[in-house]
């Protein structure tokens, strides 16, 4: 069995939650999307703003088929400890609106699972008025700050080209509602970053997907960095449900 997952911050916490998943039988990759604005040596902080500027949906889409290769890879020195016909997704927030996408077109994935996902792929400018996209379009260069490290985020018109030249492909309800394998939406009922009804979207569109909810927030009670040895309450119900959903999914 395998199933891996996708996010910023890593530092910790997804090392407890790596550990969880091979405690259950699963192999466990986690990876950095190539322009979340990390880098090799200093994974966890945001030291290359300027590749972060240039970070768009295909080109995430991308990042998570090189990795889905990679685990099909016969090259793949860690080969015989992947069962190539079992791969899961997990993916978070962006990464979940990116995983239904994936999940929908490639056939190699089996089972779904989505935290706290977008349902739509207008972040962050979806509730942008008129004239600040027209202002993005002639600065070439807009800017969000990052709630955790407080950093000034420069976000480049090319995102919001890339949406408008891929619009079929990114229409993240469109690919929910083709997605014919085993699913479970999880979504924290207090999120404030992704509301509640970013989740009820991705149900309606998909009914036969199992749908979770906990009392928690955008990230079921975690922060970064994470130095506890125990997930909070609300991530690990979700921990429990996904490795159960999994076992009962991609375990035959």
């Amino acid at each position: 069995m395998c199933t891996w997952f996708q996010r910023l911050q890593r530092l910790g916490n997804f090392d407890l939650i790596a550990e969880q998943f091979l405690a259950s039988g699963f192999t466990f990759i986690k990876f950095n999307f190539s322009h979340n604005g990390t880098s090799p040596d200093q994974p966890e902080n945001f030291v290359d703003l300027t590749a972060f500027s240039e970070n768009n949906y295909t080109k995430q889409l991308h990042d998570l088929e090189q990795v889905i290769d990679w685990v099909q890879n016969n090259c793949n020195p860690y080969g015989r400890c992947i069962d190539k016909k079992s791969i899961g997704l997990i993916g978070h927030s962006m990464g979940g609106g990116i995983s239904v996408i994936k999940a929908a077109e490639d056939a190699r994935i089996k089972a779904l699972v989505t935290w706290s996902a977008i349902a739509f792929c207008k972040t962050p400018w979806g509730d942008w008025p008129k004239e600040k996209i027209s202002d993005w379009k002639q600065t070439g260069v807009a800017y969000y700050v990052n709630g955790r490290t407080r950093q000034k985020m420069p976000l480049n018109y090319q995102l919001y080209e890339d949406y408008l030249n891929n619009g079929t492909r990114l229409d993240i309800i469109k690919a929910a509602s083709s997605i014919n394998i085993p699913w479970m939406i999880c979504h924290g009922t207090e999120d404030i970053n992704v509301p509640l009804n970013h989740a009820y979207n991705l149900k309606e569109a998909n009914g036969r997907a199992v749908m979770v909810t906990v009392s928690s927030d955008h990230v079921f009670g975690r922060k970064h960095p994470w130095y506890e040895t125990i997930q909070p309450t609300p991530m690990q119900d979700v921990l429990n449900r996904n490795i159960l959903f999994f076992k009962q999914h991609l375990d035959k």
